[in-house]
């Protein structure tokens, strides 16, 4: 659907002509024979472009019935587009590098620089873009440039699942220079589809006349099934990620069994909590109402700042305190394998423990001084 322009929009005009205007048939000169207007936006206003069409004059020329457009015409904006490249490739920037929603593209766009389109075909080029960026990824010369100076290959494989129920989307990089070769969500993982990625990889290997040097995965039966079969001479490894984690599922088991019985241990805060609030509203004295007062003397006192504070009570602020504290111990689950939440629950129990015991002999200490 065009875009419905205002009539009040200020167009900067752009007129573009044929460079080489000599018909590729037969060497005359072409004239120009028509005019086409286009309208789009770029990042510094909507422009209203004027191409000059030229064609041979020769009527017995096979070049008479077409035209040429100006060859400068696509370096602004492809054919049909309602922007230029620049404003394409912000989209595309906001969307695959700050991971931007549409509806933000969209709002963006409008307040920043007065560009108004729809939801619909902000979506329309960034699948354009996104196209356009897997081809040049994908772009067996630029491969070639990039892996000029490269050795061998390090290629691994693990597959993504955005949310349960969908399908995994399967990831090939090459980590030599850290770059995604190719990705495709199969809605089975059987070992067919995997070896049929693995097979695609070793012709994009072979294509770049580079050998492959080892292959990394979380080793899920697929495949090591599938690089044995492609690649029987190169070694397959775990990634860091999995094994340390396979490699500490025994000591995280532990550790969680560790941190049930601690809990078992360290019971009863809130009642503690309780006693203490108990003990607070059963020693604060019941006081009659007053009698009433005039209105200004009420005021006054309500502006005094010579108000009578509640009474202090310093050891059940500190019981308190320690009940909060042991509390956020015990709730606090964070940390890996490399620092197990149980292990870090146990040190800050025993501080907790150690503190309190200071406290004791403190006041053992001034009582015996005392007496």
């Amino acid at each position: 659907m065009p875009h419905h322009w205002p009539e009040d929009t200020d167009f900067a005009l752009l007129e573009l002509d044929v460079i080489d205007r000599n018909c590729p048939v037969c060497g005359h000169m072409m004239y120009i024979c028509d005019h086409r207007h286009r309208h789009f936006f770029t990042l510094d206003g909507p422009v209203h472009l004027v191409s000059k069409l030229n064609h041979c004059p020769d009527p017995c020329c096979p070049g008479h019935s077409k035209t040429k457009s100006p060859e400068i015409e696509p370096t602004i904006a492809l054919p049909g587009w309602g922007i230029a490249w620049d404003v394409f490739c912000w989209i595309g920037h906001r969307r695959f590098s700050r991971h931007a929603s549409i509806p933000q593209i969209r709002a963006d766009l409008h307040d920043t620089f007065a560009i108004d389109l729809a939801v619909t075909g902000i979506a329309n080029y960034i699948d354009r873009y996104q196209a356009m960026l897997a081809a040049r990824q994908q772009d067996p010369e630029t491969l070639r440039r990039l892996y000029h100076q490269t050795d061998s290959l390090i290629l691994s494989i693990d597959g993504l699942q955005p949310e349960k129920g969908h399908e995994t989307l399967y990831v090939v990089r090459e980590l030599t220079a850290k770059r995604v070769w190719f990705a495709e969500a199969l809605l089975s993982a059987t070992a067919d589809e995997v070896r049929r990625l693995i097979a695609q990889a070793k012709r994009w290997a072979e294509d770049l006349g580079k050998p492959v040097a080892l292959w990394i995965s979380d080793k899920q039966d697929a495949f090591v099934t599938g690089i044995a079969a492609e690649f029987p001479a190169v070694p397959h490894r775990y990634c860091d990620n999995h094994f340390l984690r396979d490699l500490a599922k025994p000591v995280l088991e532990a550790d969680s069994h560790a941190k049930v019985q601690m809990r078992k241990k360290v019971r009863g805060l809130r009642g503690i909590e309780q006693s203490v609030l108990t003990h607070r509203r059963d020693a604060t004295p019941v006081e009659p109402p007053p009698p009433p007062e005039p209105e200004s003397a009420v005021t006054e006192t309500l502006l005094s700042a010579d108000l009578c504070p509640a009474e202090d009570d310093p050891a059940g602020d500190v019981v308190l305190d320690y009940c909060a504290a042991v509390r956020g111990i015990l709730n606090n689950d964070q940390g890996g394998p490399l620092d197990p939440p149980g292990l870090r629950m146990a040190d800050a129990l025993d501080e907790v423990r150690q503190s309190i015991q200071r406290n004791l002999d403190v006041k053992k200490g001034g009582s015996r001084r005392s007496n």
